[in-house]
């Protein structure tokens, strides 16, 4: 059975822009969250975005508004009725999400897929919590979901063939690429680039090169669009922390130590961007 209505949990970053790749992409879409204030300023991202997309030439005003049309913002799980999917995008903790796949699976049909957004918690523990594990898959979008083509699928054990299948074809109707990933703490793209994004500090702290000279480094010998310090800023240094302390307790392999300085860092205070400085200053 074809995915014509996908509901979202969160219209946060990552919910919105999900929310936008599906409504262009000519798919209904329930996005959900806790107040109109969240719903309302979902929408209004999504608005901005496809009037970026319009000065760009890549839309027109016309397809602005079919996209529009196909979104329905929401406080109500009740109104999910109609999706045969639903994708919860919510904050990235582990609590929280059980609580919501829990609800989701009292009020959904039983054929209806679940599917978590998650970068990090484990699909096959999230998919145990429910009464439909075998109709639950990771499928982790990444920022900015409307311009980045990469679409991790992650299988828990229990995932069947099937879910797969029609997730797949979901996503490649996003016009996005899917991979297709075994549960692992990280999955693929997080467990080789917070280790890049680690060891780039290593090299900072023995002091091998400056900041802007590892970055230059790895942009025009490697061909990346943004240097690792960089990126670490961006993501958050507190972020690249915690990940780097998940992998070393659930590997327990040493080669995943984070690095001295940034823990030091993190301790400052300077997480990147967010708080105006990290290894750069904003």
């Amino acid at each position: 059975m074809t995915i014509s209505t996908v509901g979202i949990i969160g219209a946060g970053t990552m919910g919105n822009g999900i929310a936008q790749a599906c409504a262009v992409s000519g798919i209904n879409v329930v996005m959900v969250d806790i107040s109109d204030a969240a719903v309302e300023k979902g929408l209004a991202t999504i608005t901005g975005s496809l009037d970026r997309l319009i000065k760009k030439e890549k839309i027109t005003e016309a397809d602005k508004a079919a996209a529009l049309a196909r979104i329905k913002g929401s406080t109500r799980y009740e109104d999910l009725k109609p999706a045969q999917m639903v994708i919860e995008a919510a904050t990235e903790n582990h609590e929280l999400k059980v609580k919501i796949l829990k609800q989701l699976d009292d009020m959904l049909d039983s054929d209806v897929i679940i599917a978590t957004n998650t970068s990090s918690i484990s699909i096959t523990q999230l998919a145990a919590v429910t009464k439909r594990a075998d109709k639950f898959i990771g499928m982790h979008f990444f920022n900015p979901v409307p311009m980045m083509t990469l679409v991790e699928l992650i299988l828990g054990l229990q995932t069947a063939d099937t879910t797969h299948a029609r997730v797949k074809d979901l996503a490649e109707r996003l016009g996005k690429t899917p991979i297709t990933v075994k549960n692992a703490p990280g999955f693929v793209v997080n467990r080789i680039l917070i280790p890049m994004i680690n060891e780039a500090f290593f090299v900072l702290a023995e002091g091998l090169a400056t900041p802007e000279d590892i970055d230059a480094g790895m942009k025009l010998g490697c061909n990346h669009p943004i240097g690792p310090l960089a990126l670490a800023d961006m993501v958050g240094l507190d972020v690249c922390l915690a990940v780097m302390e998940v992998y070393l307790t659930e590997f327990g392999d040493s080669k995943y130590r984070p690095c001295p300085l940034l823990r030091e860092m993190v301790a400052a205070g300077r997480l990147g961007r967010k708080t105006g400085r990290g290894v750069y200053t904003y």
